[in-house]
């Protein structure tokens, strides 16, 4: 469609998920959305996935034939106008939170994942207790809609991909709810230490000098046929990282936050030994 464009970045597909979502609920498929819009049906399918960006427009034509007005229609198309944008913040208050679903996304898409723990164990590492101790501040109807997709993220870890987990010892040594959770979530750590296509390394608390988790925790995802992208985590805003500098600069200083850390054989019996510490100090 004239005016689309086919860079493919990580609002293009928060927006082609939302719209894809519309449609849904409107009970529209995507041959009859297309037929409606004069275009083809694998032009819809592509909009939906993300790997092209529609144009302001043809958004807007979307949301007419599918009935969206007021403040949604506002905020959909006030999206689609930074759609194209390398970078991207996603703000909580808005009421578009598919950054959840964009990431267990990522996680099935990506061939690489990298993440940097230095406050607390990774999402799709992380056992239910430990996850339901992370949100309790979280009101409870969304924690545990929250908490069931975290689990979900989990199913991407029994595949062929390859994980590595940099988790600072301070992580490991900080009980999260009560010991036996804590136990628990080591426990589990360990047991996935051993699986052929997971890495974890701890960064020891040993070292003193500034690394990259001194800067918060974030996630590398690299793709067989797509450009990086890291996703930084923060309280209100996660923030999605596109822009080719800006990934390549996380990707130069991971290498030097890798050589802080220990092996992981070692990494696996410190983890060991922390769970069995745990364990003796309950009975």
């Amino acid at each position: 469609m004239p005016g689309a464009r086919d860079r493919n970045t990580p609002k293009a597909r928060l927006l082609g998920a939302e719209l894809r979502s519309l449609r849904e609920q409107a009970k529209w498929s995507g041959r009859k959305l297309a037929s409606e819009l004069g275009i083809a049906q694998g032009t819809v399918s592509r909009y939906e996935r993300g790997e092209r960006t529609p144009s302001v427009a043809h958004v807007a034509r979307v949301l007419g034939v599918l009935g969206v007005t007021g403040a949604k229609y506002d905020e959909i198309i006030g999206f689609a106008e930074t759609a194209s944008e390398p970078n991207l913040v996603a703000d909580s208050r808005s009421g578009m939170h598919a950054h959840l679903i964009e990431l267990a996304e990522y996680d099935r898409a990506a061939t690489r994942i990298t993440h940097v723990a230095p406050l607390v164990v990774p999402g799709p590492f992380q056992t239910r207790a430990y996850a339901r101790e992370i949100m309790s501040s979280v009101p409870p109807d969304e924690r545990d809609v929250r908490v069931e997709m975290r689990m979900a993220r989990r199913e991407a870890l029994r595949s062929e991909r390859e994980f590595t987990v940099l988790i600072a010892e301070r992580v490991l040594r900080e009980t999260m709810g009560s010991d036996a959770v804590m136990r628990e979530q080591l426990q589990h750590l360990a047991e996935l230490a051993e699986w052929p296509n997971i890495t974890i390394r701890v960064i020891p608390a040993s070292v003193h000098t500034w690394t990259l988790a001194h800067n918060g925790s974030f996630v590398l995802f690299e793709f067989a046929k797509a450009a990086p992208t890291v996703h930084l985590e923060h309280f209100r805003g996660p923030v999605f990282l596109y822009d080719a500098d800006d990934v390549e600069a996380y990707r130069d200083a991971l290498v030097t936050l890798s050589m802080a850390t220990i092996s992981p054989d070692k990494s696996a019996g410190l983890i060991a030994d922390i769970a069995e510490q745990l364990e003796r100090a309950q009975s």
